[in-house]
């Protein structure tokens, strides 16, 4: 990228939260935490100071499908971040005393979330979409599994996971690319190459969820069945989301807050996993209006399905457009969009190939999908704090199907 001093890189891993067993649930967000704990020639505060003594950034995250391992540094410092990026995935030491003290932080995480209503409901919905499957289990795991794992258990999921062939480097902004790509071969040349295990499959069901707690608002969360990312549904999905409550000009936050005076935020989005997704709509409320509330976002979602105008259309696809647009001057943001990519196709689209799937889809085919998502979809519901006078699912369904 060129006029740009510093560089994003990093390591994206193949294997997340779905890649887990039951018993092994939180462990994948278990080992990113380890990661930064010390190796055979780094310790913990080694590895923190010869990232920010030269005022560079280390971070890592877990998601369902993935893992990443990133630092953010000025160009001369790139085989400095890619030596300990390495460093910290090819010879972690998983100290004892390390695992005990991470195993606390996750322990305070894990009860931060739970404290956190708009947080835990999207795990709850999650679980109720894919019950009895590792797509629906938290990433975070549950305390008792938490509490539980060992080194061998850690060194188990890296032994089974953490090959070559499943793993991506990406970078991007002020990076030299055939040096980078000498220094990777020099320092990963000689990973063992090894089979990971199938990725289980994801099979949405629907379920709903009603939790009663003295709370300030009632948090209401429904998800409906959509499209995987490598179906081409996919940007019907993306755009019906934008048109129903992508930002203030949608109709969700027209109809329920600027002219209902229902909630305080209320929006839409389109989540996307290898062979699965949802479309999930959040709202904030008074407990009293949640009923309410409920059955005028089915209604906007029926009167949606054959009203939708092409002007909807047009602004929530120069939205979508904007929004990657933007996005790709970052080199964060882009070295993600490089290793997700190549995660998914095997590949990095052109970036006028994807605006070609966003200018593909046209008002006909937006109504259709609409029209499938407000009746036919299957449907998820997570309620959480003063919801005891909630609309519960079947009352939804009734009103989805009502004429």
């Amino acid at each position: 990228m060129p006029g740009l001093e510093s560089t994003t890189l990093g390591i994206w891993v193949n294997a997340g939260g779905r890649n887990e067993s039951e018993d092994q649930n939180g462990i994948a967000h278990f080992l990113e935490h380890m990661a930064f704990k010390g190796t055979a020639t780094r310790s913990a505060l080694d590895i923190a100071e010869q990232i920010e003594d030269v005022g560079g950034y280390l971070n890592a995250y877990t998601s369902r499908e993935m893992t990443a391992y990133y630092a953010r540094v000025l160009a001369a410092d790139v085989p400095l971040a890619l030596d300990v990026i390495s460093d910290i995935l090819l010879n972690p030491t998983f100290d004892q005393d390390e695992i005990e003290t991470e195993r606390g932080v996750i322990l305070q995480e894990i009860g931060q979330a739970l404290d956190t209503p708009d947080d835990v409901i999207f795990d709850w919905l999650q679980e109720q979409a894919y019950p009895d499957q590792p797509l629906g289990r938290t990433i975070l795991g549950p305390a008792e599994k938490v509490s539980a794992f060992q080194k061998s258990d850690l060194e188990q999921f890296i032994g089974a996971h953490y090959g070559p062939g499943n793993m991506i480097l990406a970078a991007a902004g002020a990076v030299d690319h055939d040096q980078l790509v000498k220094q990777a071969k020099a320092l990963f040349g000689t990973h063992t190459a090894r089979t990971a295990p199938a990725m289980s499959g994801g099979s949405y069901r629907g379920g709903e969820v009603r939790v009663e707690k003295d709370l300030e608002q009632a948090h209401f969360a429904l998800a409906f069945e959509g499209p995987a990312y490598t179906d081409d549904g996919i940007w019907a999905a993306q755009l019906y989301s934008g048109v129903l409550g992508g930002g203030m000009s949608s109709r969700l936050f027209q109809e329920l807050r600027e002219k209902r005076g229902l909630c305080y935020t209320i929006y839409a989005q389109a989540g996307a996993f290898a062979d699965s997704g949802m479309t999930t709509i959040y709202a904030g409320t008074s407990g009293d209006q949640v009923e309410e509330l409920a059955l005028v976002t089915i209604d906007e979602m029926k009167r949606a399905s054959d009203t939708i105008t092409q002007a909807e259309l047009d602004r929530a696809r120069a939205q979508m457009k904007a929004g990657m647009l933007m996005g790709l001057e970052s080199p964060s943001n882009r070295a993600e969009r490089l290793a997700r990519m190549t995660s998914i196709w095997g590949r990095v689209p052109p970036v006028n190939e994807v605006v070609e799937k966003i200018d593909s889809v046209d008002l006909n085919a937006l109504r259709a999908f609409g029209a499938d998502m407000a009746v036919n979809a299957r449907a998820t519901l997570a309620q959480y704090g003063p919801v005891a006078g909630a609309a519960d699912l079947a009352a939804l369904n009734a009103r989805r199907m009502a004429g």
